[in-house]
């Protein structure tokens, strides 16, 4: 007799948990230990079906607790067609960063990678409670390598270039991969403008249907 599967985590007590989380602080896998109080960012309920798989909090993320509440946020509605108030309804969009919490700076002032704990920790039990999501937008190559896995190309360009064939696989949800909407990246925006002219106009038109 087969063996019945587990119901799934009701997602509100999933999301009540990861947010008092505070393993890379107190109980930290890799070092560095977070030098500051973690305050994970998140934006999700059940009913979303679109889903922004992004990186992590910046400085201005962390001081709002709010996702996107920065100049890549502003590029970032735009490429998506979005307004504030569509965005930032968790009913429409959820936003799943790969690491909840703020991961300090470098050396050189530029964000940390996210944190290696929290796509392990809390990953698969939030991803689970998103039953209604037909889209992954996937932004950055962290966010490539666990969605895609051995489908995402070597470097973020080769695996954003083949976004027709990764758009079209026959799976569910469906995955598009974007360039992260930093600012830092106006060179290679510039360099490939194939992403404006081809990628932009299918990118909106799936979100308005999805979330307009």
């Amino acid at each position: 007799m087969p063996r019945e599967r587990a119901a799934p985590e009701p997602l509100d007590a999933v999301l009540a948990e990861l947010r008092a989380c505070r393993l890379c602080r107190d109980a930290p896998l890799y070092p560095p230990r977070l030098p500051h109080e973690p305050r994970p960012v998140i934006q999700a309920t059940a009913r979303a079906r679109l889903l922004i798989a992004s990186q992590a909090p910046g400085t201005r993320v962390h001081a709002s607790g709010r996702p996107f509440t920065d100049r890549s946020g502003d590029r970032l509605r735009d490429w998506l067609g979005l307004d504030k108030e569509r965005f930032y309804d968790g009913t429409r969009v959820a936003i799943v960063p790969m690491g909840f919490c703020f991961p300090g700076l470098d050396g050189k002032g530029g964000d940390l990678p996210p944190r290696r704990e929290c796509a392990p920790a809390w990953r698969a039990r939030v991803l689970a409670g998103l039953s209604e999501v037909e889209l992954v937008l996937v932004i950055g190559r962290y966010a490539q390598a666990w969605h895609l896995g051995p489908k995402a190309a070597a470097d973020l360009t080769a695996t954003v270039a083949d976004w027709r064939a990764i758009l079209g696989q026959e799976r569910r949800p469906r995955i598009l991969p974007l360039p992260h909407p930093s600012w830092r990246n106006n060179g290679w925006l510039r360099k490939n403008p194939w992403f404006e002219a081809d990628l932009l106009p299918v990118l909106r038109a799936e979100v308005a249907r999805l979330a307009g």
